[in-house]
């Protein structure tokens, strides 16, 4: 196969195509762009070319089993979750649990952020556990973007592109209104992470976060709106 791809425009599909179906994650128009740098130097591939073949490449996936679509952290092919039913039965191992604890966290920072550990004290009511940060951080869901200029310099948390990109969105403004997020789970919910799916099925959605709506409600007069963080 002699593939031009920096002339041909099915060629260059070709290419972003078999790209996207090798990465063991989503690839940035950055990255997708250096492929065909040594093809063409002096001119390179835009980033409005690569758009428009990507959303070709939507096109011609549409009504498949897979799709490609965009991400905060770039592109990447993913099953489509009315598939999860099917897929769930070739894995042998359950995915992680993560208690109510961790989930209102989680739910606070996203919403709320950027907050610090004595901030989601204050709106849950209760003293936050070193363990549930650890382990927001070492799932790559929040990160530490700062620090509070007050006694003490406290870590200021907000949501990465990763936790974004694990729930299919792009940016922070695509999240559900704090009034709908009881709803989180609907039958037609495609991007949903599948470990906290799980957990909202078996607690039900409205349960688990009640209290963190009614105390967020409660307290927006004290954070600002949510921000965009990419």
């Amino acid at each position: 196969m002699n593939l031009q791809p920096s002339d041909n425009p099915d060629d260059l599909k070709i290419v972003l195509e078999a790209a996207l179906l090798a990465a063991v994650g989503p690839l940035s128009l950055a990255e997708l762009r250096r492929m065909f740098e040594q093809d063409a130097p002096n001119q390179g591939l835009s980033n409005d070319v690569l758009r428009r073949m990507l959303d070709e490449l939507c096109a011609q996936w549409h009504g498949r089993g897979v799709e490609l679509v965009q991400v905060a952290e770039g592109w990447r092919f993913q099953t489509r979750a009315e598939m999860q039913p099917w897929l769930s039965r070739l894995k042998d191992e359950k995915p992680p649990r993560y208690s109510r604890a961790v989930l209102e966290t989680l739910a606070i920072i996203a919403y709320r952020q950027p907050v610090t550990r004595g901030d989601i004290e204050d709106i849950r009511g209760v003293s936050v556990n070193p363990n549930i940060i650890k382990t927001l951080e070492e799932r790559g869901w929040i990160e530490a973007i700062g620090h509070r200029d007050v006694p003490g310099r406290p870590a200021l948390f907000g949501t990465t592109g990763h936790f974004l990109s694990d729930l299919g969105l792009r940016t922070l403004s695509e999240l559900p209104p704090l009034e709908e997020l009881g709803n989180l789970v609907t039958p037609d919910e495609t991007a949903l992470i599948p470990e906290l799916r799980e957990e909202l099925a078996d607690n039900g959605a409205p349960q688990t976060f009640g209290a963190v709506i009614e105390t967020a409600r409660a307290a927006s007069t004290q954070f600002d709106a949510v921000t965009e963080i990419l």
